[in-house]
């Protein structure tokens, strides 16, 4: 690999320029860059001793810790293939997947395997190349305008490509990463503005539940940073068109962006919907590295540097989504009259009603700008005449009274009558993934 331009030789190049500057600050520790490659360098030569060749998997549970890259960086640099995993998985699941990688046929050059949250089927562990790693730090960097004045706030888990994307554009820039322990704690998020020596400029990526716990617990704060926020970036999941304009109205001066991105693909499109084109589902065009197209089933396809390798282990699976450098999604979508694209929610989750096609996602987002309604999801019921017909589970907000009568009204000033509900529920809570999306998978084994 001594011919191939990783992440870790820009960061090398990044420590050159700048060695005293603050890299990493979590909690009331910090790093410079100077001290975060002296770590991963004396890590990388231990773990080199301990057996660690190139090509190897190793598993590493995540934490919300600049030891956690440490590990990371340092396996990457020692030649190995990082594995980073849930801080909490059981050591059997741990070790089934240490067995399965180290059995598979790892392509040269992979530099991790990381692994699907299962809202569609079981966890893939996917394969990412160096050079898809680099394309994804350039793709950000050159569409969100990463500067070495800016502090980048990471609340994710870094075990997924949400967050841990946002590491590689701000150390390869020479910004600061600041890190977090997710959104339950918003006096940590809003004490990284505060920090002592801080930069002037900060950025930060939340998945849509955040955004909404952000403006819904804190958006006073939220509003009096406003001068200090150059950008939010938000993805993972749809963003409601009431949230979308919500978030503008907090932030008239700050990049608001929705970016297209699955683990598999990479970092495709992004869009800065703050004052133009504040549209739900409209996700931009694609970045410097990265091309779409609409498939003939109306589904979305990439091409590019960004892409996954394949899923390890399983090269069937791997064939019937990644052919001819082409990764096959289950997204529908279509690309507008500016070459923008356009989502529509995924086709395994569309509901045939009587022909027509309805996206859940879309009578949700529709549902959430209710104000009695505080979290909702559309699943297919059975009917005995119609066939399928579109069911909606609701959370009601506080102090709310659950009325099937008024949401159905309030929706059908939204939508087109095929797409209103025919069946109401009301639930303590709808079951998400880590990073806020929906979690279908969990309907469809639970459906009646």
């Amino acid at each position: 690999m001594s011919h191939m331009r990783t992440f870790e030789d820009y960061l090398w190049q990044t420590t050159n320029r700048c060695p005293g500057k603050t890299a990493i600050v979590c909690g009331d520790a910090e790093m410079t860059y100077a001290r975060l490659w002296e770590c991963i360098q004396a890590r990388a030569d231990q773990l080199r001793t301990e057996g660690l060749g190139p090509g190897m998997p190793r598993a590493i549970r995540a934490g919300q810790t600049a030891g956690f890259l440490v590990e990371y960086l340092a396996t990457h640099l020692a030649g190995g293939v990082a594995m980073p995993m849930e801080h909490d998985i059981p050591d059997e699941r741990l070790h089934e997947w240490e067995d399965l990688a180290a059995r598979a046929d790892i392509p040269d050059g992979t530099a991790d395997i990381l692994f699907t949250t299962g809202t569609t089927g079981k966890s893939k562990g996917v394969m990412i190349s160096h050079e898809a790693i680099v394309a994804n730090a350039e793709n950000l960097m050159d569409a969100q305008g990463f500067s070495p004045g800016l502090t980048f706030i990471i609340c994710g888990p870094l075990n997924h490509i949400g967050s841990l994307s946002k590491v590689y554009p701000t150390l390869m820039c020479g910004s600061t990463l600041h890190i977090t322990s997710g959104m339950k704690d918003l006096s940590a998020f809003f004490a990284a503005f505060d920090r002592p020596g801080g930069s002037g400029k900060f950025a930060t990526f939340l998945v849509p539940a955040g955004l909404r716990m952000l403006m819904t617990l804190g958006g006073g704060k939220l509003e009096a940073c406003a001068d200090a926020i150059d950008f939010i970036e938000t993805g993972a999941a749809p963003l409601g068109q009431s949230d979308m304009e919500r978030l503008c109205r907090l932030l008239p001066k700050t990049r608001l962006y929705n970016t297209y991105a699955s683990t598999e693909t990479g970092i495709i499109c992004t869009h800065d919907f703050n004052g133009k084109k504040c549209v739900a589902g409209c996700l931009g065009k694609p970045m410097k590295h990265s091309e779409i197209f609409i498939t003939e089933e109306g589904t979305v396809a990439c091409r590019g540097k960004t892409l996954m390798s394949g899923y390890v282990g399983d090269p069937e699976l791997t064939a019937a989504v990644l052919r001819d450098g082409i990764l096959f999604t289950r997204d529908n979508g279509a690309i507008d009259e500016e070459g923008m694209l356009r989502l529509g929610g995924r086709a395994d989750d569309v509901i045939n009603v009587g022909g027509f096609k309805v996206a859940p996602s879309e009578v949700e987002d529709a549902a959430m700008s209710m104000p009695d309604i505080e979290d909702c999801v559309c699943i297919p019921l059975y009917h005995p005449v119609a066939g399928q017909v579109p069911k909606l589970l609701v959370v009601t907000t506080a102090g709310s009274v659950f009325d099937k009568k008024k949401i159905a009204r309030f929706l059908h000033e939204k939508l087109e009558t095929y797409k209103v509900p025919a069946a109401y529920e009301e639930t303590d809570r709808i079951h998400r993934t880590y990073n806020g999306k929906i979690d279908r998978g969990y309907y469809r084994a639970h459906a009646k």
